[in-house]
């Protein structure tokens, strides 16, 4: 196959396999595997901490990563076709998609809706952000929300008591 042709075939089945892996999809799928029901909320929330400790060892993998990467000389002269591989996961390890911009796409929401690590002004930030496409490029919108780390932390330990109100609310899934 021709590069051209591996790289797009690569970038469709990277995105839809981005697309679908939200709390939800993987909850399903995981309940039809095992044969039960984990909608409950008592096993939501299970699956939920299991998924954001999956979602932190993949924020971690990559601080571990940029701290290795800008600690040592070694790579900075290395021609920019092997680094790229080496970020897009080359030698066995997974692929990282990075948006436009560089930023790591962590998950897809939805087609235009996405969650990115990013760095602002030395700051670690988490968004979850709206995007559109133009001339071939997948660019962010005004509409969304950037958390720091202190902030997604706090938001990641509200999430419980959200999840609560909702299902007091009868909205749940």
């Amino acid at each position: 196959m021709e590069e051209e042709m591996k790289k797009k075939v690569e970038a469709a089945v990277l995105h839809i396999l981005q697309e679908s892996f939200t709390e939800g999809k993987v909850r399903a799928a995981a309940g039809e595997r095992l044969g039960i029901d984990l909608s409950a909320p008592d096993r939501k929330l299970f699956v939920r901490g299991v998924f954001e400790g999956y979602l932190r060892s993949l924020l971690s993998q990559e601080e571990e990563e940029e701290d290795k990467d800008g600690a040592g000389v070694e790579g900075k002269d290395e021609p920019e076709e092997k680094q790229d591989e080496e970020e897009k996961g080359g030698g066995g390890g997974r692929k990282r998609e990075r948006d436009d911009a560089g930023d790591l796409i962590l998950c897809r929401l939805a087609t235009n809706r996405r969650v990115t690590l990013s760095e602002f002004r030395g700051k670690k930030l988490v968004s979850i952000r709206e995007s559109y496409l133009k001339d071939g490029k997948e660019l962010p919108t005004s509409k969304g929300i950037s958390l720091t780390a202190e902030q997604w932390e706090a938001f990641r330990d509200a999430v419980p008591a959200i999840e609560d109100a909702i299902n007091k609310l009868g909205g749940s899934e």
